[in-house]
């Protein structure tokens, strides 16, 4: 039998009906990604197996680095299969990293390959993609077609001129900017940009929130209140500590895989920020994903002191980011959300990659939510009832993201 066949991480029955029946063929909503729209507008076509699966995935190369691999077959000027090679030696070493999933997901998904990667069947595993890759529908659109996306939202600096996005407006996938100011340095204009960004379709804004003093807490009221002007959805993703390693950044530079979780309070600036803009009638719809799973039940409880309607999950606690994009942290953010509030309000799922082939995660998550809903239903603490079950998972893998960001 395949390791990812068509029960992969569903261990019940129920698990299996909900997932079969109402989650594996929703459309993706991928309401925050890192993919370059450049490479959408120009229809990239990827050289071969390391250019598709390694460029820019610091996932990867951070568990290369962990086996002693020479930078050079990681982000220096290897030959591109020796690099893929070093990757596939790796690979076996995985086990309980989401790695392993995602990467066999990804073969299987895209390239109906079986076979399980190691440095042995890394030449076989080469040549199979390698192929595939040379056809016009393995380009970056195809990628996105293939994996079913209605909507993706990417992730852009307030100043880009967003010229690929216009590019992009006959593309059959809408491909959104969002607004990704820099909290250390915002500028007087920054109205005028947003203005500029919704006249281009933007609807969310995202903020790297990696301290909590006062000046970062002013600098949020402020644009809380410009982005409920115009009726946008924004992000706050808490608690990363970034560049650790000063000598790899200076040599490589930001987003290379030196990065780690933060421990700071996040209670009191939270609830100052959510309670004066809620004061001022001011309070946009909120997406909120902590780092570190310490502050899930803070998280947790403090979207319920701010929830009215007439949306529905105004404020919603994001799905397991980053460190957490595993099975325990996606299972701990459910099971916190489901403890302090309303499950079925959920958004689900979003990518958080540079990669075309990672909306498998998407899978992996709705693998996830139905195998978590199975065991509560099997263990009795939910009837089975298929139609509330049913909305549920529709809801959750879709429906509830549609409703919610009306794209």
């Amino acid at each position: 039998m395949s390791f990812i066949n068509d029960n992969f991480l569903l261990r019940n029955e129920t698990a299996r009906m909900l997932y079969h029946s109402f989650a594996k063929d929703q459309p993706i909503i991928d309401y925050h990604c890192h993919l370059s729209p450049k490479m959408i507008a120009e229809n990239y076509k990827f050289k071969n197996a390391c250019d598709l699966f390694l460029g820019g995935d610091h996932y990867k190369w951070r568990q290369m680095r962990t086996m002693g691999i020479d930078e050079e077959y990681i982000t220096g000027g290897a030959d591109d299969f020796d690099k893929w090679k070093s990757f596939a030696t790796v690979m076996p070493y995985l086990m309980g990293n989401p790695l392993y999933h995602w990467t066999h997901l990804e073969l299987k998904r895209y390239f109906d390959i079986d076979t399980v990667l190691s440095a042995d069947t890394a030449r076989e595993i080469w040549d199979a993609v390698n192929e595939k890759l040379k056809d016009d529908s393995f380009s970056c659109r195809g990628l996105i077609k293939r994996s079913g996306v209605e909507v993706i939202c990417t992730t852009d600096n307030p100043y880009d001129d967003l010229a690929y996005h216009k590019q992009l407006r006959d593309f059959e996938t809408k491909v959104i900017p969002a607004f990704r100011p820099d909290l250390a340095d915002l500028k007087g204009d920054l109205p005028l940009r947003m203005d500029y960004f919704h006249e281009n379709g933007c609807r969310l804004s995202d903020h790297a929130i990696d301290k909590m003093d006062d000046s970062i807490i002013e600098k949020l009221i402020y644009l809380g209140e410009e982005y409920a002007k115009r009726g946008w959805v924004w992000q706050l993703h808490i608690g990363a500590l970034r560049n650790n390693n000063s000598r790899m950044f200076e040599k490589l530079g930001a987003d290379t895989g030196f990065d780690s979780v933060n421990d700071f309070e996040v209670a009191r600036g939270l609830s100052r920020i959510l309670n004066e803009l809620e004061c001022k009638d001011a309070l946009p719809k909120t997406i909120i994903y902590t780092l570190n799973p310490k502050d899930n039940y803070v998280i947790g409880t403090m979207l319920g002191n701010f929830q009215r309607g007439p949306a529905r999950g105004k404020l919603q606690f994001g799905s397991g980011w980053w460190f957490n994009d595993n099975k325990d942290g996606m299972e701990a953010q459910m099971k916190a959300l489901a403890n302090l509030g309303c499950l079925g309000t959920f958004i689900g799922m979003l990518t958080d990659s540079r990669s075309f082939v990672s909306y498998t995660r998407h899978e992996y998550f709705r693998r996830i939510l139905c195998n978590l809903m199975g065991e509560w239903v099997e263990n009795g603490e939910y009837p089975r009832d298929t139609a509330s079950l049913g909305m549920i998972v529709r809801g959750i893998c879709y429906e509830n993201a549609k409703e919610y960001f009306r794209f």
